[in-house]
């Protein structure tokens, strides 16, 4: 039997200049959505506060991304005491009645 060598990758999430894993897109979001904004403030009231809109947008953007990275990968419950779930089977499981 032949066993081939098979690349699992490195196991790390990819890190682009401090944000990883799926902040990245969160960050390029964001960046994209400042620029959109502060595009349509500026065309449509005034090009100075557009720019102000596009700077605010997306410094608040990123520091967003920064603050939600910082607290995990994922958004957990961090519930403390006891809990108690009742089960509500059927007494005759598997029957069609009852």
């Amino acid at each position: 039997m032949k066993m081939y060598p098979v690349y699992k990758g490195l196991q790390k999430p990819l890190v682009y200049r401090g944000f990883k894993g799926k902040f990245i897109a969160y960050g390029i979001s964001s960046l994209g959505l400042g620029l959109v904004l502060g595009g349509l403030t500026g065309a449509l009231v005034n090009m100075y506060i557009g720019g102000f809109v596009t700077i605010v947008s997306i410094v608040g953007g990123l520091f967003y991304t920064h603050f939600k990275q910082s607290s995990g990968l994922h958004d957990k419950n961090r519930s403390r005491g006891i809990f108690i779930h009742g089960i509500y089977l059927r007494r005759g499981y598997g029957k069609t009645g009852i």
